[in-house]
């Protein structure tokens, strides 16, 4: 069974940071990355619903969407060798790995590739467009990965851009979720 009340707790938490900090965007990750991390150490809260892998591409699963859309938690689920295009964000947003590993390669405004850095359990990364939020997110490993992402808007419903890395032409998408249901957070009934 999962310990639901440990994402029920991170959501409260995020929208007091929310709350509090709401355009201060350099605070809110500060605060942010405090939470996110402390979530993703522990490894016995996220319903494996929202933990399948597919084989022909990574799932990004809805967990939470803040009512006025000013945050949303979402899980990323990784098989070996699955990748993202070359992608910005257009909010800020923080990526926590819970299971495996995961390679993001940065990319400069021109979409030339600046760096690139492997994350484990317990790391927690920044994006955003004032600090870069342009990169390419990968499994390198050879076990599934799970991470999960808060982003200060709700990220499946964004018009964002994908870049073709030898042109840098830039094409809008709406990422959307791989799930129809989320998880009920607020049933204390079993508790």
């Amino acid at each position: 069974m999962t310990n639901i009340g440990r994402l029920r707790g991170f959501v409260q938490d995020m929208t007091r940071a929310v709350e509090r900090h709401g355009a201060d965007e350099a605070r809110m990750l500060d605060e942010g990355e405090t939470l996110l991390r402390a979530l993703v150490l522990q490894d016995d809260w996220l319903p494996e619903a929202f933990a399948a892998p597919a084989p022909e591409s990574y799932r990004q699963y809805l967990l939470h969407c803040d009512p006025l859309e000013r945050f949303s938690v979402v899980s990323f689920v990784w098989m070996p060798g699955h990748r993202t295009p070359i992608h910005d964000h257009t909010v800020w947003g923080l990526v926590g790995v819970m299971r495996g590993e995961e390679l993001c390669e940065e990319y400069s405004a021109t979409i030339q590739k600046t760096g690139s850095h492997r994350s484990k359990p317990g790391d927690v990364d920044r994006v955003s467009p004032r600090i870069g939020d342009i990169h390419v997110v990968s499994n390198p490993g050879d076990d599934v990965a799970v991470s999960v992402h808060v982003y200060g808007a709700n990220i499946g419903a964004v018009r964002r851009h994908t870049y073709d890395a030898a042109t840098g032409l830039r094409r809008d998408f709406v990422s959307g979720y791989q799930n129809q249901t989320i998880p009920n957070l607020w049933d204390r009934s079993k508790a």
